[in-house]
């Protein structure tokens, strides 16, 4: 029988010592093998598991309940946050209301690139839209993604270096397993006829496309937010306030830093 993982996260109502022992003699009890174990809050365990079948689960579940020290939080086949929290040891924030709306801070920066890999190595259409205020390090983290998932980007526009409007692309760059970059801003502000068809094309490539400032990419352009699978906020620290008043203001660029 084909073995499959199964993801436990319990929360710890008192740690006393021995407890966790006692969790892995009882899951080695019943033949379960722990794949990787971590902290993913501050008193929440969780654990990536193998098993060879679902009765393992039910009567792992059916004791873990019987235990006073700790509560079973999530019994599942493994999500991508699962198996995240278990690597990084913290759960990625998600918008209660808008579940598509991911939420980082900048010393969240390896989690985030993790995140955004392994969106990349999904093949097909998605669009991902990454806010963020200048320099929180929004460009840095889409391409630090591209390397670790073993992707080729392709800017079209931007101005991480200097400012880029694509107006074509070489043929060896027309692949959908790249990833195609796009700054809203500039592209919304700056763009020819000839960018913009050059973008449309690409957004019919069943590949994955990141949008920085989707906000204003979707208000300038024939796109909304409801095009956008993912949201990704990225912020210097959990009460900033992400906001485009100065480009509401002042046309130009001169007093706004868009990487």
């Amino acid at each position: 029988m084909e073995k499959k993982e199964w993801y436990l996260e319990y929360e710890i109502h008192k740690n006393r010592p021995g407890l966790l022992g006692d969790i892995a003699s009882l899951l080695g009890m019943l033949g379960i093998n722990i794949i990787t174990i971590n902290g993913v809050d501050n008193q929440r365990r969780g654990m990536l598991l193998l098993i060879d079948d679902m009765e393992q689960i039910e009567r792992l579940e059916s004791i873990l309940n019987t235990m006073d020290n700790i509560t079973v939080t999530k019994m599942r086949q493994p999500k991508l946050r699962d198996r995240l929290a278990v690597r990084h040891g913290r759960y990625i924030q998600r918008d209660a209301d808008d579940k598509k709306t991911f939420r980082f801070v900048r010393d969240e920066l390896g989690l985030l690139v993790d995140f955004m890999a392994e969106l990349y190595k999904k093949d097909g259409h998605k669009l991902i839209g990454v806010r963020g205020m200048p320099r929180v390090g929004k460009t840095e983290s889409i391409v630090a993604s591209s390397v670790c998932a073993n992707k080729r980007w392709v800017f079209l526009s931007s101005t991480l270096l200097k400012q880029t409007v694509r107006q074509q692309i070489a043929d060896d760059e027309l692949n959908v397993d790249n990833i195609f970059l796009i700054d809203g801003i500039v592209s919304a502000k700056r763009a020819s006829e000839k960018h913009w068809q050059l973008l449309r094309d690409i957004m019919r490539l069943p590949a994955t496309k990141v949008v920085e400032h989707p906000d204003i990419f979707a208000r300038e352009t024939e796109y909304s937010l409801n095009d956008f699978d993912y949201i990704i906020e990225l912020r210097n620290d959990p009460d900033e306030e992400i906001t485009y008043e100065v480009i509401d203001r002042d046309s130009g660029f001169s007093t706004f830093d868009f990487n």
